[in-house]
């Protein structure tokens, strides 16, 4: 069991040492080609499980975390934005790793690395499968084989995704604490004089687009139906390799939760609200003339997919031919990017 200061901050998840996600809806890319990052259609909500102990399904309770509404077939992506330090996270789709494709781990990796570092890393959009590409995260339910769990290990016992956040060790952190202090002095003499505020911190991340483990054993029956995450479209997006000594970072996870994804109606029956309307139409925004984004940093280098992850399948594959209307966005749509506290949530068995 590891620290338990994972809280929620409006609709964003806040882990020990200051690591930030929040989970963005946005437009489900066609499953064929290789198109720019969609925009932001505004976050997920999030909800504590523990705030609904009553009304949840057993296997939730035991595993904690918190929970967010989708559709069948919705896509999303992680936003880092307001990450304060640097942390290295694992990201889980089943407790499968999004970035290595290999099995849930507490611990970090470097061959193959099994993790992004924060704030380096400002967002993930689906699983590493390409060289300088990803498969947009969609939704699909448990029990069709769609998912990325089902996919790699053969078996949809998990569902939801896992995140899982390790700090720099103590000494690391004083001398990068120590540095920002010298940065932000050098802003501030800077600011006094007259001059141009100081460049962004090294590995400071840019806003999001679109603003507007080895733990537990496996769990028995279901008594709710669960979702989880499949793959969709390819998009333009690296994965950072890590440039930092393997030594550098804390040897244990200062903190992980589990994120439940939950069906609208089985959302509205456990928490009693109404879920977010459903997807906005993806052609409607492109008529619309709104922005889709390209991110390029030249001085990151991209890891190289791993097998598990090269192979996976999309939902389409599953569930049939994507027959919402694409229209592709003109070129002049595209924009390059770049070049208050709650409470605790409750961890558990996983």
């Amino acid at each position: 069991m590891t620290d338990a200061g994972v809280r929620i901050d409006g609709n964003r998840l806040v882990l020990p040492g200051g690591a930030g996600v929040r989970f963005v809806r946005t437009l489900r890319l066609p499953e064929t080609g290789t198109h720019p990052l969609p925009p932001g259609l505004g976050d997920f909500p999030l909800r504590r499980v523990a705030d609904h102990a009553d009304t949840v399904p057993e296997s939730w309770r035991a595993r904690g975390g918190v929970m967010l509404p989708v559709y069948l077939r919705e896509a999303m992506w992680l936003s880092f934005a307001g990450t304060r330090e640097p942390a290295a996270l694992q990201v889980g789709v089943g407790k499968v790793c999004a970035v290595s494709g290999r099995p849930w781990s507490d611990r970090l990796s470097r061959d193959p690395q099994n993790y992004v570092v924060l704030p380096r890393q400002p967002w993930l959009d689906g699983i590493n499968s390409g060289t300088g590409t990803v498969r947009q995260f969609v939704a699909v339910p448990l029990g069709m084989g769609a998912t990325v769990e089902g996919q790699v290990t053969g078996e949809e016992v998990w569902g939801g995704v896992q995140l899982q956040a390790f700090r720099l060790n103590a000494t690391e952190l004083a001398r990068w604490r120590e540095e920002e202090r010298h940065r932000a002095e050098l802003r501030r003499r800077a600011a006094r004089s007259g001059g141009a505020l100081g460049a962004p911190a090294p590995g400071s991340a840019p806003a999001a687009p679109g603003g507007a483990p080895g733990y537990g054993a496996a769990p028995g029956a279901r008594s709710a139906p669960a979702m989880g995450l499949g793959v969709g479209g390819s998009m333009r997006q690296e994965v950072y390799r890590d440039e930092r000594p393997p030594a550098d970072w804390a040897e244990r996870p200062a903190g992980r939760v589990f994120v439940h994804l939950v069906t609208p109606p089985q959302w509205r029956r456990i928490t009693g609200e109404e879920p977010p309307p459903s997807p906005v139409d993806r052609a409607a925004y492109t008529r619309a003339g709104l922005p889709w984004y390209d991110y390029y940093d030249e001085d990151a280098d991209d890891l190289a997919p791993t097998e598990p992850l090269r192979d996976v399948r999309p939902v389409g594959d599953w569930i049939g031919d994507d027959h919402e209307p694409w229209q592709a966005p003109g070129e002049q749509q595209v924009r390059p990017l770049k070049d208050t506290p709650g409470k605790t949530v409750e961890d558990g068995d996983w």
